[in-house]
């Protein structure tokens, strides 16, 4: 997924400085507290003895569930797979009705067809479920896997906190509904859809990765339509880009990032805390410092790395930041 923030990019590193400093990781907890898209947790999967993932929006949950949390066979997940991309079109969905240019909704996000397509697919799995046809583990990856390949037919510069006015290339694509396979292994990992800082209080574990927003960007916003998309309830659209109505993150705000990012460190029940943060964000370094050394031994690592922007054309361009990741060891 095209998604803010993604560590993509960055995971291998990410992982190397963990492994450095912690060494074997294969009886370690680890946990994810803003997960978004789940690249971290899948990056330590298969490495660590369990994962603890957790995200506020819907849709992070989704993923995560799907995976982070399943990690054993499931049956027969591609014939249903198969059986959804042959279903019939689903003309007065809430997709097509609210999202879709062709409702008369004066809304883009999506190709008529597409749009039809996810009700259909997103009534379907629901209906399954309903009737006890497919277990949780099967519910979501049927959703994860139907968010994912939505998202690659989306008529969006990046995300959606607006739609083009003309439908792309791209999103001319019909929807066909791409399997989102998880990492198989033999751990229980355990996905939550928190507050972090709620959260934090009742769980402990060995690793703690975090990576909060930076800035004052809305993800409930930038992704309402994928959470709309996973929920799937009835709510009236609100204003030309039909949001829903959503949760600012204290971590959004600049008079509030800080005294929660100090409560989290002061809570955390963890060995070793980990902070993505870069030089764009809300806290600045000597402010990240001041909190984490007063809890224990603190060291930083730094990389340059480049990132795609959009600008104010809309179009995407290259532009170089620097990634922080700042280390605690705690006293516990």
């Amino acid at each position: 997924m095209n998604y803010i923030g993604s560590k993509l990019k960055l995971s291998a590193w990410i992982k190397s400085e963990v492994e450095t400093l912690v060494g074997d990781l294969s009886d370690k907890v680890f946990c994810d507290l803003f997960a978004g898209s789940g690249i971290i947790g899948k990056t330590f999967k298969k490495h660590v003895k369990k994962v603890i993932s957790n995200d506020i929006e819907e849709y992070s949950y989704v993923l995560n569930r799907n995976y982070i949390q399943n990690h054993k066979p499931i049956k027969n997940k591609d014939e249903f797979i198969a059986a959804l991309n042959v279903l019939k079109l689903l003309e007065d969905g809430f997709i097509y009705k609210n999202y879709c240019l062709g409702s008369g909704s004066d809304r883009q996000y999506f190709s008529d067809e597409n749009g039809k397509k996810i009700d259909a697919v997103r009534v379907q799995i629901n209906e399954w479920r309903e009737n006890k046809e497919i277990d949780d583990d099967l519910y979501y990856f049927l959703l994860s896997s139907l968010l994912e390949s939505a998202d690659r037919v989306a008529n969006t510069a990046s995300v959606y906190g607006a739609f083009l006015k003309k439908i792309k290339k791209s999103a001319k694509k019909p929807l066909k509904l791409l399997a989102s396979d998880f990492e198989l292994n033999d751990n229980y990992h355990e996905v939550y859809k928190a507050d972090s800082n709620v959260l934090i209080k009742k769980i402990s574990g060995d690793i703690l990765y975090l990576d909060p927003p930076y800035n004052i960007r809305q993800y409930g916003a930038n992704y309402h339509i994928l959470n709309t998309i996973a929920k799937y309830d009835d709510f009236i659209p609100f204003g030309k880009t039909g949001i829903r109505k959503y949760g600012r993150s204290d971590y959004c705000k600049k008079k509030k990032a800080l005294k929660s990012f100090e409560e989290l460190i002061k809570d955390a029940n963890f060995t070793y805390i980990f902070l993505s943060y870069n030089n764009e964000g809300l806290m600045s370094l000597k402010q990240i410092k001041a909190v984490m050394e007063k809890y224990g031994k603190y060291s930083i690592r730094t990389k340059e790395h480049r990132r795609y922007i959009s600008n104010k054309n809309g179009k995407h361009e290259t532009a170089s930041t620097f990634e922080y990741l700042h280390v605690l060891e705690k006293r516990l």
